[in-house]
C-alpha cells in the first residue's frame, strides 16, 4: 500500500519546536511520508533564520516559502497573508500531498490554511480551540482556521468543547493534549553542562527566561508595554540574577522590541544575556532546571510558552500584561500588569517564595495526556481521504427550541 504523504507547515521556531513530536512521530510511521514546508521567520534572518536547527535534527526540508514581510505594521501582516496563499499553493501544486497540517494561531499558519483547503487537500489542523483574549489576533485567526479544517487535534477538553461548539462534526475532533510534552516526558532537551557551555551562564544561580511579544491590536504600544519589564529586569540583574532576554516573534510591533533588546545588548550589561533564538532544545533544557529543588529559573514574560509548557518543569511563571488572557493556565503562574515595581516583586515572589515554589510542585498539568504525537500520526494514517472528509457539515441546526437555538 502507499504510504499517505503530508505536507507540515512550520512559519516560526516556537511553533517548530511544538511541532518536533508530530514530525518525528509522522518520520516514523509505516503509513505517513512527509513533507516539511518551512516558511516566515524561519527564513528571515531578523528573527533567528532557524533552518539549521531544523536540519540537526534530522528531518529534511522539502521546500522553502518565502513571505514578504518587510514593515512593521499590521499592513505589512495582510500583505504576508496573501504573499503566503500564493507561494503556499504554488508548493502544495508541486508535492501534491494527500495531507496538510498546520499548527495554532499564526499569520502564516492561516495562510497556510486557506491554500490547502481551497485546493481541497484534507487538512489537520492542531492547538485549535484555544481561547486568548487579550488583544492579539490570535484567537480570531485560530478559530478561522478550525473552520477552515477538516481534521482537529486539541490539546485539552475545553478546547475539544469549544470546536464541537463551532458546529464541527464530532469525529473530526480529537482530544489529544499538548504535543510539545512527548519531548519533554522523555527528557529531550539540553542537560546542564550544554546549557552551561552553549550560554555562558552558571546554571547555580539564579536564571530569569524573557519573552515579550507584542499584542497585535497594540502593536504600536509594545515599547511602552516593554520598559516596566526590562527596568524590572535590570534591577533582579544587579542582585546577581542572571537573565535571559530572546527575540520576540515577528508580529507587527516585533521589530521595535527587537531594537530595544539590541540596545541593552550594546551596553554589556554584567547578567544581562540577549539572544536571537534559544532553539527547543535549549529554551527546555532551562525550563528543566526546575526539576531540580536547588536550582532557580523563573520563566518571565507574555509567550503562550509560559503558561503551556513551564507547568511540566514545575517551572513558575510570572505573565505579563494581557496577551495570554483566558488562556488555559495552571497554578505556577503570577499574573502581572505592565507595571515595573509590579514586575519585580512577581519575580521575586517565583525565586524566594517557598509556598509558592512548593505550589508549583503540587499543581496539576492541565495540558497534559502524553503521547499526543503518535496519536496524531496514528489518526492521519486511518482517516479515509473521501468525500466525507473534505464536504464539512454544521452541527447546528439553527433551530429555536426552548427559546435558545440548537
Amino acid at each position: 500500500m502507499d504510504k499517505k504523504i503530508v505536507a507540515i507547515f512550520t512559519g516560526n521556531r516556537a511553533e517548530y519546536g511544538l511541532q518536533f513530536p508530530i514530525l518525528k512521530a509522522v518520520k516514523e510511521h509505516p503509513a505517513l511520508e512527509y513533507r516539511l514546508l518551512v516558511s516566515g521567520a524561519h527564513l528571515d534572518d531578523n528573527f533567528g533564520r532557524t533552518l539549521e536547527e531544523i536540519e540537526s535534527d534530522g528531518f529534511e526540508i522539502s521546500a522553502q516559502i518565502d513571505i514578504e514581510m518587510d514593515a512593521d505594521s499590521l499592513f505589512s501582516t495582510a500583505q504576508a497573508i496573501g504573499s503566503g496563499i500564493l507561494n503556499i499553493s504554488k508548493t502544495l501544486s508541486e508535492i501534491k500531498p494527500d495531507m496538510m497540517v498546520v499548527y495554532a494561531d499564526r499569520f502564516e499558519g492561516l495562510a497556510a490554511v486557506i491554500a490547502s483547503t481551497q485546493m481541497n487537500v484534507p487538512t489537520a489542523h492542531i492547538e485549535g480551540g484555544d481561547i486568548t483574549e487579550g488583544g492579539a489576533l490570535d484567537d480570531s485567526v485560530r478559530h478561522a482556521m478550525t473552520k477552515l479544517s477538516h481534521l482537529h487535534f486539541t490539546t485539552n477538553q475545553q478546547a475539544t468543547n469549544r470546536i464541537l461548539a463551532l458546529g464541527e462534526e464530532d469525529w473530526r475532533v480529537h482530544t489529544v493534549g499538548f504535543p510539545a510534552i512527548d519531548l519533554i516526558s522523555e527528557s529531550n532537551y539540553a542537560k546542564p553542562s550544554e546549557i552551561e557551555s552553549e550560554l555562558d551562564i552558571d546554571i547555580n544561580k539564579p536564571i530569569i527566561l524573557f519573552t515579550q511579544h507584542s499584542v497585535t491590536t497594540e502593536f504600536d504600544e509594545s515599547v511602552n508595554q516593554l520598559l516596566p519589564s526590562l527596568k524590572a529586569l535590570l534591577r533582579h540583574a544587579k542582585e546577581d540574577i542572571q537573565v535571559i532576554l530572546t527575540y520576540p516573534n515577528n508580529d507587527a510591533g516585533g521589530k521595535k522590541i527587537i531594537d530595544e533588546l539590541e540596545n541593552i545588548k550594546e551596553k554589556n550589561i554584567n547578567n544581562i544575556h540577549v539572544h536571537i533564538s534559544l532553539g527547543r532544545y535549549l529554551y527546555h533544557g532551562i525550563l528543566g532546571l526546575s526539576l531540580d529543588n536547588s536550582k532557580n529559573v523563573v520563566c518571565v514574560g507574555n509567550s503562550s510558552s509560559g503558561l503551556k509548557e513551564t507547568p511540566a518543569f514545575f517551572c513558575p511563571t510570572v505573565n505579563i500584561g494581557s496577551r495570554q488572557d483566558s488562556r488555559l493556565r495552571g497554578g505556577n503562574v503570577i499574573d502581572s500588569d505592565y507595571d515595573e515595581d509590579e514586575i519585580y516583586n512577581a519575580i521575586h515572589k517565583c525565586l524566594y517564595d517557598n509556598d509558592f515554589r512548593k505550589k508549583c510542585f503540587n499543581s496539576p498539568n492541565p495540558y497534559w495526556l502524553g503521547d499526543a504525537g503518535k496519536k496524531i500520526a496514528e489518526i492521519l494514517a486511518s482517516i479515509n481521504l473521501n468525500k466525507e472528509l473534505i464536504r464539512k457539515k454544521m452541527t447546528l441546526r439553527g433551530e429555536i427550541k426552548n427559546g435558545w437555538y440548537s
